[in-house]
C-alpha cells in the first residue's frame, strides 16, 4: 500500500522578497568596516612585531661579533683623594635569606 503525497497548489505563487531596510544595510556595513579595521590593526601589529624581532636579532648579532673592549678606569672624583693612585676597596652585598633553616 502506498500513500499519496498531498498535491501542492502551484496556481498561487507568492513572491516573498525580503527587502532590507536602510538601517539593516548600515548595521551590516558598519560591522564589516569594524571587522576590516580590526584585521588591519592586527596586521599592523604583526608587521611591527616582526620588524622589532629582526632588529633585535641584528643588534644582538652585531654585539656578539664586536670585539670586547676592556672598560677604562674611571678618573678619581675631584676633592676625594685625587692624588692617590690606589684603588678603593669594593664592597659586595650578598643577600642572605633570613628564614633559612639550619640543617
Amino acid at each position: 500500500m502506498t500513500t499519496a503525497a498531498p498535491l501542492i497548489n502551484n496556481t498561487q505563487i507568492s513572491v516573498n522578497v525580503t527587502t532590507k531596510t536602510q538601517e539593516q544595510i548600515l548595521y551590516q556595513s558598519s560591522g564589516a568596516i569594524v571587522a576590516a579595521i580590526v584585521v588591519g590593526v592586527i596586521i599592523i601589529f604583526t608587521v611591527v612585531l616582526l620588524i622589532l624581532k629582526t632588529y633585535n636579532r641584528r643588534m644582538r648579532a652585531k654585539r656578539e661579533l664586536e670585539p670586547k673592549t676592556t672598560k677604562t678606569s674611571m678618573p678619581p672624583a675631584l676633592g676625594q683623594n685625587s692624588h692617590s693612585t690606589s684603588q678603593h676597596p669594593t664592597v659586595t652585598f650578598i643577600p642572605v635569606d633570613i628564614h633559612m633553616q639550619n640543617r
